[in-house]
């Protein structure tokens, strides 16, 4: 633990780390409401921003605009649909090699990476 952070960058990765997934900041914001623990809309979104550059949390935009936030652990691929919004996992990492690369010939340290494809899925190709 990072003992440099603040009491609220420490609550919001307590909270992280209780949900399975990803949440935007709207939702992180009501979650701890419900919990009782005071704490503002930009506090949480200069928490989640710190917490980021510390390479502790992941972002993931969507083709809304909106972004959702998880725990940095493991690399992300979705094919999205840019009609119904549906985003499906992809298994394989297309691009681990290129990281690799990157971090020894650039000598950059990654935290992580996401790779998003965005598309019509097959439903959506139908109507």
């Amino acid at each position: 633990m990072n003992s440099r952070r603040t009491r609220s960058q420490t609550q919001v990765l307590e909270q992280l780390k209780q949900i399975k997934g990803a949440i935007s900041a709207q939702a992180l914001y009501l979650q701890l409401k419900q919990q009782h623990v005071s704490m503002g809309l930009a506090t949480i979104y200069r928490a989640l921003e710190s917490l980021k550059l510390e390479g502790a949390l992941q972002v993931r935009t969507l083709s809304s605009g909106e972004s959702l936030y998880s725990l940095a652990k493991e690399d992300t691929h979705h094919l999205t649909c840019v009609r119904c919004g549906s985003s499906t996992v992809m298994a394989e990492c297309p691009v681990h090699g290129l990281e690799e690369h990157l971090t020894e010939s650039h000598h950059f340290q990654i935290f992580y990476h996401t790779l998003e494809f965005f598309g019509l899925c097959e439903q959506c190709q139908t109507h």
